[in-house]
């Protein structure tokens, strides 16, 4: 009897599509790209403050 219910819920987690498809996924892909490509040069600078105040603040520690 256990054997039928596991196996049931199997199928059924199977069929279900609740998830995310494919043409989502490589929308918010395409998106992700696009705004790291515009905003190149402010991420980089970015990073290079922060690993800058990192580098400074672990001598204090």
């Amino acid at each position: 009897m256990k054997y039928l219910m596991i196996k049931q819920k199997i199928k059924d987690f199977i069929v279900e599509e609740d998830g995310i498809g494919t043409v989502e996924m490589i929308l918010i892909l395409v998106v992700l790209i696009g705004l790291v490509l515009i905003f190149k040069e402010q991420l980089t600078s970015l990073v290079n403050s922060i690993f800058k105040t990192i580098n400074s603040q672990a001598g204090k520690v």
